[in-house]
């Protein structure tokens, strides 16, 4: 019982996710601290408050509120990509380029199918000379 449990355990999918979790719980403070330090305190020197909780408030419904959480979620969401993927991405493919790495097409085995089947009726068609497509509106008259 024991052993199952630790093969689960070191799984590397497992781990893999274990330190997922707790590096994305460690940086969502750097990206927290960089929406609220610095992007909420310039937007709020260019337009005012950028806090909308006291906009459109009808009675207990709070629309304001959700206009807030929505602007918060979209600045971080900004935040994250270009102080963080974009300039990862853009390191990954000069190291990429440095070391003479090609990015491999990679097509969908579902469209490899479908061209490999294409490309048969295609070879079919020129063997036997037949046409293997029908047009519908040929039959019209």
């Amino acid at each position: 019982m024991l052993k199952g449990f630790k093969d689960f355990i070191m799984r590397g999918n497992v781990i893999d996710l274990a330190v997922g979790v707790i590096i994305g719980g460690a940086f969502s403070t750097v990206v927290n601290a960089l929406v609220e330090s610095v992007i909420m305190p310039a937007i709020s020197m260019l337009v005012g408050s950028p806090n909308f909780d006291d906009f459109l408030v009808f009675g207990q419904i709070k629309v304001g509120v959700f206009l807030t959480a929505l602007v918060n979620f979209l600045l971080v969401a900004a935040a994250l990509y270009f102080c963080i993927v974009m300039p990862i991405n853009t390191m990954n493919a000069r190291r990429a380029r440095k070391l003479g790495l090609e990015e491999e097409d990679e097509t969908e085995p579902e469209v490899a199918l479908l061209t490999e089947i294409r490309d048969a009726l295609i070879s079919n068609k020129n063997v036997t000379g037949a046409s293997s497509y029908v047009d519908p509106e040929a039959n019209k008259n």
